[in-house]
């Protein structure tokens, strides 16, 4: 196996692996603060029509900020060209899909399913939810601007978790997965259109 290759294939597997720790990690924090990551996960067709529905403004954004020529952008844009576009360049589109299935659920798991209602049961409602996306977005702290960017997807996100009256984990699942996805598509793309 080329040296390319096999660094392309080892980092498709240490992302996956790390994505799916996250859950193990939603699950000791729920284990430590009395909180089921999974109490709201509720398999249900609305929530899936909604997730996939509420990943459309997302997307609408996404596809608007690769065009706007704001230099902080740019370095965004060329920041994930060099690091997940070199990585997984050698990737087929369903080892893509795997990833963001993987990142949507584990991510989701322990940031809606376990940080954000502890902390809401621990500081409120809106409190709580502010508090869980700014770790959020320090989790995703590349730069300042992706960030900002991150906090106001995880209020997104956690606002979604109550779309349609009844709370279900399910909808931010299908939201981050499905966005995660395309967003790994177009930077693919990108990447073998500038090699």
């Amino acid at each position: 196996m080329p040296h390319s290759t096999q660094l392309a294939s080892n980092f498709f597997k240490v992302a996956c692996y790390f994505e799916a720790a996250l859950t193990l990690l939603a699950i000791a924090l729920g284990w430590l603060v009395n909180i089921d990551p999974f109490a709201d996960l509720i398999l249900d067709e609305q929530a899936l029509l909604h997730g996939l529905l509420l990943t459309l403004p997302l997307l609408l954004l996404f596809f608007a900020m690769q065009e706007v020529p704001l230099k902080a952008l740019a370095k965004i844009r060329a920041l994930l060209l060099e690091t997940l576009g070199s990585r997984l360049y050698r990737c087929h589109w369903t080892d893509l899909l795997i990833l963001a299935a993987i990142a949507g659920f584990s991510e989701e798991v322990l940031f809606r399913g376990a940080l954000q209602p502890w902390l809401e049961n621990a500081l409120g409602m809106t409190t709580g939810l502010w508090v869980s996306n700014a770790v959020f977005a320090l989790a995703h702290a590349v730069t300042p601007l992706y960030a900002l960017l991150a906090m106001l997807m995880g209020l997104y996100l956690g606002m979604s978790l109550d779309y349609g009256g009844e709370r279900n984990l399910l909808t931010p699942i299908v939201i981050h997965g499905f966005y995660d996805f395309i967003v790994f598509l177009v930077i693919l793309r990108n990447y073998r259109n500038n090699l």
